[in-house]
């Protein structure tokens, strides 16, 4: 699989090299063309991660909701996803792209002699040997056959004599940039420089790291100004999620870790990756920016509509109890059962006075008899009213025995 990748790679950029006249500059080419390709997959991506930025106002209100329940709020979210169309990993799966690139085109830059100039494994390790056999090669076998193609043009006659068809295969690539031999692996030991062109080559690796975290800040600024709420009001507390955070760290460092152990064209490769990146998330979110001002503009009109809904009801409603209250007549708009609720207690209310009053005639007997009677009968036994003493037992039928 890797291989149907990595020889196209290859024709591709020893077209870029023979055209530029410059090998940094066929890397830079080879980038932006790789965005060119990649831009509707980058476009889908974007889209996603837009999405999800502008329901951030809303996850935090299900949050609330949802308290302590991080069950049922996985479940509020994902529904909210769904009916947004929104996908999880829609914004995360296509980012993985370019990593995948990444992965071949440091074999073709790796490997030169049987990548751009299309020679066999094992002529390209003769052509290595004899090479070294003229000119002295650094002792990092990992990368010598990049680093053997830059001699080229001195050890030419000698390749030829050994391998008579390697005449019309060979290419000189210019491997200089700015100064750098770009075949060359940067030196993190800044205290055993000796030389300017390895502080060049030690700032590289540093202008990489920075242009990941260049764009990754202008695409998280940009995305956060598209969150709103469900009334297209936009929300400035809204900001990047964890993920969005740690990948922010992970991918600078990981990518300035690389650039130390890989020769000088993996940097510049990287470099243009995250400019050209930069200009493409600027684009694309000012685009959808535009889609999305005008569905906010749909709901701020949606919101207003409701609330002068909300405003008439309630002012008909204020008329109505004014209307009725002060007439002392039934609202025609009461429902049945709403009728029947207020029967039932207004004849509830009517048995509780009469119980009062019957209560009330019966303290009143009792005042009048003389103080030495008791509730007994009996003066000798004031206590004896017993367990099975009621002192309603004969009054109204519907009062609880």
């Amino acid at each position: 699989m890797m291989e149907i990748i990595k020889v196209p790679f290859g024709y591709l950029l020893d077209w870029l090299c023979r055209f530029s006249g410059n090998y940094g500059i066929a890397l830079i080419l080879f980038s932006l063309i790789i965005k060119v390709i990649l831009l509707p997959l980058s476009a889908k991506s974007k889209k996603s991660t837009l999405k999800m930025s502008r329901l951030a106002p809303q996850l935090k209100l299900l949050e609330i909701q949802c308290g302590e329940d991080k069950q049922r709020y996985q479940q509020e979210m994902a529904k909210l996803y769904k009916e947004e169309g929104v996908s999880m990993f829609g914004g995360c799966l296509w980012s993985f792209i370019p990593l995948l690139i990444l992965i071949p085109l440091y074999y073709v830059i790796r490997e030169p002699f049987t990548y751009l100039m299309h020679f066999t494994k094992e002529e390209a390790q003769e052509i290595v040997k004899i090479i070294g056999q003229n000119v002295a090669l650094t002792s990092n076998q990992f990368y010598q056959e990049l680093e053997a193609a830059s001699y080229v043009g001195q050890c030419r006659d000698a390749i030829v004599a050994a391998i008579p068809s390697a005449a019309d295969k060979l290419r000189e690539y210019n491997f200089m940039l700015w100064g750098l031999n770009l075949c060359e692996v940067p030196e993190w030991k800044i205290w055993t420089f000796t030389s300017l062109s390895q502080l060049g080559m030690f700032i590289v690796p540093l202008l990489s790291a920075g242009s990941q975290v260049l764009s990754m800040l202008v695409g998280q600024k940009m995305s956060n100004k598209v969150a709103t709420d469900e009334d297209g009001e936009a929300d400035p507390s809204a900001a990047a999620n964890q993920s969005g955070k740690t990948m922010m760290f992970i991918a600078p460092a990981m990518s300035l870790y690389f650039c130390f152990i890989m020769p000088l064209g993996i940097s510049v490769y990287w470099i243009a990756q995250a400019l050209f990146g930069t200009v493409q998330e600027y684009i694309l979110t000012k685009h959808y920016r535009k889609v999305y001002e005008a569905e906010d503009e749909v709901k701020k009109q949606a919101a207003v509509e409701r609330a002068l809904r909300e405003a008439e009801r309630e002012r008909a409603r204020a008329e109505r109890r004014a209307k009725y209250g002060e007439e002392g007549i039934q609202d025609p708009n009461t429902s049945k059962k709403k009728l029947k609720q207020q029967a039932a207690a207004a004849a509830e209310a009517a048995a509780q006075k009469y119980a009062a009053a019957q209560n009330g005639d019966a303290e009143e007997q009792e005042t009048d008899v003389t103080e030495d009677k008791h509730f007994s009968g009996d003066p000798e036994r004031p206590y004896c009213r017993g367990r099975a003493y009621k002192p309603n037992r004969y009054g109204r039928k519907d009062e609880p025995q």
